[in-house]
């Protein structure tokens, strides 16, 4: 079998092996792909894994030997699954890979805000502690996260570990889903409307799948309610939020404060307006990525191709 990564770097960068996969059939990585040399690259292979690059309708039709194609990602929109189907090739996909590393995300942007620690060293850093006339002094107001309000858009697996953390910090938990869950452990979690949400919270983290109702949600209306103090953190998908009118929320004071790992066009345009905005911090799309959590995507990806090759299927999405 012909196996072919079309965009392997972003998974491996050089630290991690390809060893499980290479042992299925004949691997060739390419770091990255570009759209027009998708269909020269994948010639004559049975199996392509790709992360970011698109195999549409057309591209799929030019290749006649494909049957497999491994997303090496949970989110499968780059593939035109239905097209994959009608010539019966499998698409999988890697779910639940990086809970634990997305959740991680969403505190160290909460933590950056409530304490201000790189502020802070770069000020002492700077000589301003040695240079001042007391043994402590503060840039601005610093916050406890015990007593917060975490509103939490989408309580998927994600949500949910995002919902442990904060119960651990002390935090109130409420959270607006489309169906009310009953988990064992997070019994004191409060379901509420989307606009009660936005009211209430202290802080909104938003881990919901990009739908139409979810396309756009932080938006001039929904940022108009939150409380001037509040942050708004988004580790989901860029398309959540209008992002002119965030912009706009953090330069005008209606909100303090955004973290933002996803933006609506990835790498995004110079002159996206969160690139200049106040308050924003912004990450290049980095929860996923720790070591750990591409390991176990790497894992999984392997046993998706294994059984596959074994004549099963698992996390098909097709």
């Amino acid at each position: 079998m012909k196996i072919v990564v079309l965009d392997g770097y972003t998974l491996n960068p050089g630290d991690l092996n390809w060893d499980e996969i290479g042992k299925l059939g004949e691997l060739t990585v390419f770091d990255r792909t570009p759209k027009e040399e998708i269909v020269s690259r994948a010639a004559g292979a049975e199996i392509i894994l790709t992360n970011k690059t698109p195999l549409t309708a057309e591209t799929i039709a030019e290749l006649p030997k494909l049957q497999y194609i491994g997303v090496l990602a949970t989110g499968f929109n780059i593939v035109d699954v239905e097209a994959a189907a009608k010539r019966d090739i499998v698409v999988t996909n890697v779910p639940n890979y990086s809970n634990n590393s997305v959740a991680q995300l969403v505190f160290a942007f909460l933590l950056a805000h409530a304490s201000q620690v790189h502020a802070h060293s770069e000020a002492s850093r700077g000589g301003r502690w040695a240079a001042g006339p007391d043994f402590s002094f503060t840039l601005s107001p610093l916050h406890e996260l015990a007593g917060m309000t975490l509103g939490i858009i989408g309580f998927g697996s994600i949500g949910q570990q995002v919902a442990r953390i904060a119960l651990a910090f002390g935090m109130q938990v409420i959270v607006h889903s489309r169906t009310v869950k009953d988990i064992a452990g997070l019994e004191s979690v409060r379901f509420v409307s989307k606009e009660a949400l936005f009211r209430e919270a202290d802080a909104v983290s938003l881990h919901c799948p990009l739908t139409p109702d979810t396309q756009g949600i932080v938006n001039s209306e929904t940022l108009s309610l939150m409380k001037k103090d509040a942050i708004l953190i988004n580790t989901a998908r860029g398309g959540h939020v209008v992002e002119r009118e965030l912009a706009n929320a953090l330069n005008e004071g209606i909100i303090a404060a955004a973290g933002l790992d996803v933006l609506g066009v990835e790498p995004p345009a110079p002159d996206n307006p969160l690139l200049s905005a106040a308050n924003c911090m912004l990450t290049p799309h980095i929860g996923w990525a720790t070591v750990e959590a591409r390991g176990r995507l790497m894992a999984i990806a392997a046993d998706n191709l294994r059984m596959f090759l074994q004549g099963g299927a698992v996390n098909r999405v097709n």
